[in-house]
């Protein structure tokens, strides 16, 4: 029994160092939250002002000149990008992702020539690689948590060098959209071709000095970039809201099974009492029996 005892102490000391450690991770997550969902919404209010003069230089060139970013054409080749974590421990933030995409694999796609794929987060990369599916990249890309322009400039060129040597005739991004602190949900958006600019008429009559054309190479790429970074910082606030919920979770179930081993400890406890009383007894009467 004394053994029985040790062992239940044992667990309960044990789950209370997990608790401490989950209940750290999820104040730390709380943290990050706040900061990413803030940066987030400020970055939505400037993409607000970047889609609004795109629209405007678009509407502009009118249909005389289409620029290539913006002309659909026959896809035979698809891309299909997904923004994952590079670390565990946050719910099913990253499974609903892979869920999604191979959803949506094998209700566009015949075989797996007609697509290729890549992914931002170390677990991405390493499920794609191990689907043995084509890469876009050779290696992991991560994304520091304070996510910078500069982390994600060279990976959007990349795409966008792809569609205009016609590697690929469509872009498709996957990622956990941020709805509030207790929801994601899986989102895809088709950035290549530009499919989402509406064009704006502006009362302003305003002169390009480069020309148009030279204007829309110069707009639609950094437009690209600009949504991009966008969709990794919404992904980011997702992730950081994923782990704070699952630390929560997973601290109120330390407290659970806290509780329950408490409670079997001090029945095995007072058993022991009990028998070492019956004991005591027992041998008290037998001496007064003699």
């Amino acid at each position: 029994m004394a053994n029985s005892l040790r062992a239940v102490q044992s667990r309960i000391n044990s789950t209370k160092s997990t608790e401490q450690i989950t209940k750290a991770m999820y104040m730390v997550s709380q943290a990050k939250v706040k900061k990413a969902e803030k940066n987030y919404k400020l970055y939505k209010d400037f993409m607000k002002r970047i889609e609004d003069m795109t629209s405007e230089i678009v509407e502009k060139a009118g249909d005389e000149y289409e620029h290539v970013l913006l002309k659909p054409r026959e896809v035979k080749k698809t891309a299909y990008f997904i923004i994952t974590s590079d670390r565990g421990l946050a719910g099913g933030y990253n499974s609903q992702l892979f869920k999604a995409l191979e959803e949506r694999l094998k209700e566009n796609h015949k075989s797996n020539s007609e697509f290729i794929t890549g992914a931002v987060g170390k677990i991405g990369y390493s499920y794609l690689k191990k689907k043995g599916y084509e890469l876009l990249n050779d290696r992991a890309t991560y994304v520091r948590d304070d996510v910078l322009f500069v982390d994600i400039e060279p990976l959007a060129k990349a795409f966008i060098d792809l569609y205009l040597n016609e590697e690929i005739d469509k872009l498709v991004i996957c990622y956990n959209h941020f709805i509030n602190s207790l929801t994601c949900e899986v989102t895809f958006e088709e950035l290549l071709p530009i499919k989402n600019i509406n064009k704006k008429t502006s009362s302003i009559d305003y002169i390009y000095e480069t020309g148009i054309e030279k204007t829309l190479d110069i707009i639609l790429p950094m437009y690209v970039k600009d949504i991009i970074y966008g969709i990794i910082l919404d992904a980011k606030t997702s992730e950081h809201s994923s782990r704070m919920n699952a630390m929560k979770n997973a601290t109120d179930n330390a407290d659970e099974v806290i509780a329950k081993l408490e409670l079997l400890y001090n029945r095995a406890r007072q058993a022991v009492v009990t028998n070492e009383l019956i004991d005591i007894i027992g041998g008290a009467n037998a001496i007064g029996g003699e």
